[in-house]
């Protein structure tokens, strides 16, 4: 059995400062963050990582090992080099997971990867749990599956929920097939990390300068699961679900009360049968997002359209779309005190069950 020593020595494991009020501390390397003299634990939710063992189960078909995309090679996590970085951010915790790339694959093999990435999420989450927490992987194209892999995840392995796509295959997350996972996790309290995968559907159209098929389609395929979680009342049967969305929700939360009007305006295109208890928009006050939506003024609206409760850090580490994700907290001039508190993490802690 490989000693704690030896595993946080050397062993590669995955892959996927502030400014106002905080100061340093005297230890090197760490710059706590403090708020109005209040000390905050800086945890950021959207933090990627893969494993060796598991992507190498597809052979050469493995995007994930070939990846050129900047900062992907850092997503094999070697422990010293990850805690360096997040230091380098001031971020006290990285909340861990793997972008689900197994839902298209035959359901044994899947099953496989799965194992070995919650594994080995919670052999690292144990041996450093005051910097890492983690999401679960899941098999979701197998539902039943899936509410047994996440109960083991949280109940005696420690995982704080699981990371889901956008979709399964052509399930949306409002098809029936997959309430028995939702049902699993509102019982137990878990929290679902929404991250999209493309729309590849859209493939053809979004070819072409700018990289499009990211730019575009992640947070276009983040903006359809949530809207379907809504229109098909799937927040209304399950209440208690904790949904966080990466990249602060995709383009809902920059445009949401279109979706109040659209009823009215065109009966055909609503099902009559489907009775939601509240307005669409108001779903998304008991939805959760993460900040990475790079401007300040893009954080206020995000803000004034779903409340600060309901944000949290999130930086999309190693990938370098968001540097200095506790930076721009504090360059959000709008932001109070209070709400900087919550962003920065008392929302996670309190969401994800995280101490302080």
């Amino acid at each position: 059995m490989t000693s704690r020593r030896n595993f946080l020595a050397g062993i590669a494991f995955c892959g996927c400062g502030g400014l106002g009020t905080a100061r340093a501390a005297s230890a090197p390397g760490r710059k706590p963050v403090t708020v109005i003299g209040k000390r905050v634990k800086t945890i950021d939710v959207h933090a990627h990582c893969i494993f060796h063992e598991a992507a190498a189960l597809l052979g050469g078909d493995s995007a994930v090992l070939n990846s050129v995309v900047k900062g992907a090679q850092e997503g094999f996590i070697v422990v010293e080099d990850r805690l360096k970085a997040m230091d380098a951010q001031r971020v006290d915790m990285e909340v861990l997971s793997v972008n689900p790339f197994w839902y298209g694959k035959d359901r044994d093999l899947a099953a496989k990867i799965v194992a070995i990435q919650n594994e080995k999420l919670a052999e690292l989450c144990a041996a450093k749990p005051d910097r890492f927490a983690a999401f679960a992987s899941l098999t979701l194209q197998d539902p039943q599956l899936a509410v047994k892999e996440l109960e083991i995840a949280v109940k005696k392995q420690g995982l704080k929920g699981a990371a889901i796509g956008d979709r399964v295959n052509e399930w949306e997350f409002s098809d029936p097939a997959l309430h028995p996972v939702w049902a699993k996790a509102e019982e137990l309290g878990a929290a679902l990390f929404i991250h999209p995968q493309g729309v590849p559907e859209l493939d053809k159209r979004l070819k072409g300068n700018g990289w499009l098929s990211n730019t575009i389609g992640n947070p276009l395929g983040t903006t359809i699961a949530l809207q379907h979680l809504i229109f098909q009342g799937t927040l209304d049967r399950f209440p208690g679900l904790k949904l966080i969305a990466a990249h602060g929700g995709g383009f809902l939360g920059s445009y949401a009360p279109r979706s109040d009007h659209a009823c009215f305006v065109a009966p055909p295109g609503c099902d009559p049968s489907i009775k939601l208890k509240k307005e669409p928009t108001a779903y998304l006050n008991q939805l959760y997002f993460d900040a990475l939506v790079f401007t300040p003024e893009a954080l206020r609206h995000l803000i004034a359209q779903v409340g600060a409760s309901q944000i949290m850090l999130g930086s999309d580490h190693p990938y370098p779309w968001e540097q200095h994700v506790v930076d721009r907290i504090f360059e959000a001039k709008s932001l109070t005190d209070p709400q900087r508190l919550a962003i920065l993490g008392q929302n996670a802690q309190r969401v994800l069950g995280i101490g302080a």
